[in-house]
């Protein structure tokens, strides 16, 4: 069975996300999940980011295929030793990641709306982590399809 949809990116039934006082940087996002298929482990997610604001500090479980539609997707690795590269994506930009990635994300000065497609063979998408890396929630293919769980 095949499945195609058309969507305006202004029709779509977009989740509103903020982080509480509890985060020493600005969460503001809304997420819609496009579609899942939990027996082959897979889930595609827009994600939109608000001017400059972030979504959770989290580790991808899932290998991770992104497509930045619109604004600046800006990433914040973080290595094993401890160093933060940052790297901007403009509108267009196409990348890969495997599984394991530190990362915080945001919106450019105009925001951002990413497309990602995740593929996680054990159902586990991302960890939400607090800044010692202990994981303060997980967000799985069946809790993002029933409404997404982010650690907000």
């Amino acid at each position: 069975m095949t499945f195609e949809a058309r969507f305006d990116l202004t029709d779509v039934d977009w989740t509103h996300m903020e982080g509480g006082p509890e985060f020493d940087y600005p969460i503001e996002f809304d997420v819609a999940v496009l579609g899942s298929q939990a027996d082959l482990g897979t889930l595609d997610l827009l994600v939109r980011f608000a001017p400059h604001s972030h979504c959770h500090f989290h580790r991808h479980v899932a290998a991770t295929r992104t497509l930045v539609l619109q604004g600046e997707h800006h990433v914040f690795d973080v290595g094993s030793n401890g160093e933060t590269v940052h790297k901007i994506k403009p509108a267009g930009t196409y990348s890969q990641s495997p599984s394991g990635e530190i990362h915080m994300e945001r919106g450019g000065p105009d925001g951002a709306i990413v497309l990602f497609n995740l593929h996680s063979p054990t159902g586990v998408l991302f960890e939400t982590l607090d800044p010692d890396h202990n994981v303060l929630a997980q967000s799985t293919i069946e809790s993002m399809s029933d409404g997404p769980l982010m650690g907000g």
